[in-house]
């Protein structure tokens, strides 16, 4: 099964972008308006869209568990530092737990994968599923508790 994002992220991305460029937009209007007030409200409102879009950490997921391997690979939707891949695979049987923590009633999910190794448990960093449907979660989660089952 694979499953990708690519659609969700991409919208997500257009409105980030879109959202933000009608803010600065408005908050120049209103400083060549001398509406100065209005305009420092409006640079709050444009920090706390940020500060959402960060904290909600949305992710761009490419998530397979085809063959004998699992492969998850990410990278942030928004960030202006440029784009950092990250890949995460391993064999099936190396798998042991797969965390799954919901926050923001639901809407956010972050995924931690603890595997075997050949020194011991390894746990690989939290990867945010929060650009993925409730629907893929359950798909993923659905995916992984059946391989460490097996």
């Amino acid at each position: 099964m694979t499953i990708k994002n690519t659609e969700k992220v991409s919208k997500i991305k257009k409105i980030f972008f879109l959202v933000s460029i009608l803010i600065a937009l408005g908050i120049l209007a209103l400083f060549l308006l001398d509406h100065v007030l209005l305009a420092l409200a409006g640079l709050g409102v444009f920090s706390m869209w940020y500060l959402y879009f960060h904290v909600a950490d949305y992710q761009y997921i490419e998530y397979s568990d085809d063959a004998d391997k699992i492969i998850l690979r990410y990278y942030k939707v928004i960030s202006f530092t440029g784009k950092a891949y990250n890949s995460i695979e391993f064999p099936k049987y190396r798998l042991r737990k797969a965390l799954f923590e919901d926050s923001f009633f639901g809407k956010l999910s972050d995924l931690t994968l603890v595997i075997k190794t050949d020194r011991g448990i390894a746990e690989y960093p939290t990867v945010s599923l929060a650009g993925l449907t409730v629907d893929d979660r359950k798909r993923i989660q659905e995916s992984l508790n059946s391989i460490i089952k097996n």
